[in-house]
């Protein structure tokens, strides 16, 4: 069984692809380079590419994924579904999104130097830690094991630990509320006191490698002087040292975005500025509506404000009330006030406990459940559009009016294939029963467009139900040891688990309702 669709990269209002999509169309270019040793000056840089290579790779791009299995109704019957993913795009066009992939530090010039530009051809090229992190991801998701990718993911220069911004479905925006920036900030600032050096050239470096696990803090300087009259300053970062780390440490995908969150750092009074650049100010003299302002350059210099601090420490924070909880369910009947169902509808519902949750799941081997959670919901979302896109049209006869049911009907093998066949790479646990229905279902051909919508409202059933599933798994296991972590112990005292609005309800499965992340 084969089941393809085709559809144009979701693009964001300031005219860049979404991020989910974004780092899908790199990780599938990656898979299609061969990745082998080049020479640059006597030093052999293992698992690098050519300009070229990827350029006309991009030109015509396919990853195909299937999934074998015996035929749950007649064992000895191998079924096998395949899922492909084809890209293509021009030459010049396939440079700009290469040009996009080095803007995202995803890749880096291979010979140590901090190359701005991707040229059409010549330069060797490697994947940063950031790369590696975003191609593991796709990697495991998707099943893929091919020996070059395997021995880079497995190679010391896969060290990261990418802070995973948490999106707004509609916009891919990062979320900005409060308690998500903060969290990002004691990331950004760590816990075990300030990255600090000597020198403000050495803090403000230019190395590929300044960032290369995500886990060391923003680079700080000791003491500096500063001003037109000097005076000594401790403990600073200029305003390129913070956005190198936002860039090379999250899972920001251009620096207008490590802007926005740093200026965010500022309108929450986490920072202060120190000292102006003001030649970066001067195009901005007319703007009055802007007086909060990031300066993303080695001459503005920032410190931590004793608000920052507080939040670093986790000291004289208010509680987080019910008037942040972003959950538009209702209540669920019978379920206790403090039930670890109603603590993960609160966890699902707030986009900075979702980040922390995540980083838990990953930690304890167990990510794929909340990755098949939101991947459902977003699939629910799609579904809904479709079918009404679908029904507005019904009374054309345009061929195109099933355009959208097929996509979504196409999108259900690769969720399927991912998370529910048997022998899936991120395969869940789920009832038997439930598995077998599955499996069916998924194992037979789509028949004539007439029918796509009846067998698209029973895949939906069904995936409703494997959704509520691995939520009352997570609810069971999951939550109790997120809540019971040391690492994450301080954090959770500051939010308010005694309230909050349930998902589901026993007799209503599963409506779409959530927003995703990347």
């Amino acid at each position: 069984m084969h089941q393809t669709s085709s559809r144009v990269l979701r693009i964001t209002s300031d005219g860049r692809p979404f991020t989910r999509d974004f780092e899908d169309l790199f990780a599938t270019l990656v898979v299609s380079l061969p990745l082998r040793p080049h020479r640059i000056r006597l030093t052999r840089v293992d698992h690098s590419f050519l300009s070229e290579e990827a350029i006309n790779n991009l030109g015509s791009l396919k990853l195909s994924q299937s999934n074998r299995m015996p035929d749950p109704k007649d064992p000895s019957r191998i079924v096998t579904t395949t899922t492909t993913t084809t890209f293509s795009m021009a030459r010049e066009m396939a440079r700009s999104v290469c040009q996009r992939f080095l803007d995202a530090r995803f890749v880096e010039s291979a010979d140590g130097k901090l190359l701005q530009e991707f040229n059409m051809k010549g330069s060797v090229w490697q994947l940063t830690p950031k790369g590696i992190s975003v191609l593991e991801r796709f990697c495991a998701r998707n099943g893929i094991q091919q020996k070059h990718i395997t021995e880079l993911v497995s190679s010391l220069r896969n060290a990261m630990q990418l802070v995973i911004l948490e999106r707004d479905s509609a916009t891919d925006k990062p979320y900005s509320d409060r308690s998500t920036v903060e969290v990002i900030f004691r990331r950004f600032v760590g816990q075990n006191g300030p990255n600090a050096t000597d020198s403000t050239s050495s803090a403000d470096s230019a190395s590929l490698s300044e960032y290369k696990d995500g886990l060391a803090r923003v680079r700080m300087v000791s003491e500096s002087k500063v001003g037109s009259q000097p005076r000594t300053v401790y403990q600073t970062f200029t305003g390129k040292a913070a956005t190198d780390w936002l860039m090379d440490c999250c899972t920001a995908v251009n620096r207008r975005e490590t802007a926005e969150i740093a200026t965010l750092f500022l309108e929450q009074e986490l920072i202060w500025r120190v000292q102006s650049d003001h030649s970066y100010l001067a195009p901005f003299a007319q703007d009055k509506e802007k007086k909060v302002r990031f300066q993303p350059t080695r001459h503005a210099i920032y410190q931590l404000s004793q608000k920052g601090k507080d939040v670093v420490n986790m000291t004289s924070r208010e509680r987080i009330s019910e008037s942040e909880n972003t959950s538009t369910t209702t209540t669920r009947p019978g379920v206790p006030r403090d039930s670890n169902t109603q603590k993960l509808d609160r966890i699902l519902n707030d986009a900075a406990l979702r980040l922390l949750f995540r980083e838990n799941l990953r930690e304890t081997h167990c990510e794929e459940n909340l990755s098949f959670y939101l991947d459902v919901d977003k699939f629910l979302q799609s579904c809904k559009t479709a079918t009404r896109v679908n029904s507005l049209s019904s009374g054309k006869s345009s061929s195109g009016n099933l355009d959208s049911v097929k996509e979504a009907m196409a999108s259900t093998y690769a969720i399927y294939n991912a998370f529910l066949a048997p022998g899936s790479p991120c395969e869940l646990n789920i009832d038997h029963l439930l598995r077998n229905q599955l499996a069916i279902r998924m194992t037979k051909a789509v028949g004539q467009d007439a029918a796509i919508i009846e067998i698209l409202a029973e895949v939906i059933k069904l995936f409703e139900e494997a959704q509520l599933s691995v939520f009352n798994l997570m609810a069971s296991d999951s939550v109790p040891k997120f809540m019971q972590s040391s690492k994450y112990e301080q954090t959770l005292q500051n939010y308010d688990f005694d309230f909050g609005s349930p998902r589901y309800s026993a007799e209503n499965l599963p409506e779409c309702s959530m927003s995703r992340s990347n």
